[in-house]
């Protein structure tokens, strides 16, 4: 079972905000080329999204399902690998000070994944893990860097002026 976690430096919101938007999905999954609203409404029970993966000029595709969510804490996905089978993967989001603790913790269900996991299989997880929480941290950092920034464009009294 793989598990890792980061410590991103933005509100436990804002990276719920990343992950609940869908189209946003193939910006922090590693090895996700693109992908596409499937059914239901992201992040609610069941819906899915579908994404490609690239293989050099090959493109596959699966989908993703939320099994359960948790608005704003937790988010449990059922990401479909093709011949590779299922694999469940749980993030939560925790409030660390002003920062977010995200944990992730992924492992095979069904399929040849269950079969070929082992120590090797684990140790490439967890890079790929690792590279995934980046991600994720730079898609949730820079977008509480950008809010800062508009918060302070506004006028005193945060609204517009009346004549």
């Amino acid at each position: 079972m793989a598990v890792r976690h980061r410590l991103i430096k933005a509100s436990p919101a804002a990276v719920w905000d990343v992950l609940a938007d869908g189209s946003r999905y193939a910006e922090w999954v590693v090895g996700t080329s693109s992908a596409s609203p499937g059914l239901g409404r992201w992040p609610e029970r069941e819906a899915s999204i579908g994404y490609q993966v690239r293989l050099g000029p090959f493109r596959l595709g699966n989908e993703t399902v939320v099994r359960r969510c948790e608005e704003g804490s937790l988010l449990e996905l059922e990401a479909h690998a093709g011949i590779l089978g299922t694999a469940r993967i749980a993030i939560e989001l925790r409030e660390w000070g002003e920062h977010c603790l995200v944990i992730v913790d992924e492992h095979p269900l069904q399929g040849a994944g269950g079969a070929l996991h082992n120590v090797g299989f684990e140790a490439l997880i967890q890079l790929r893990h690792r590279a995934m929480l980046a991600r994720l941290a730079k898609a949730c950092e820079d977008g509480e860097r950008d809010r800062g920034r508009a918060a302070r464009r506004l006028p005193r009294g945060g609204g517009a002026r009346h004549a």
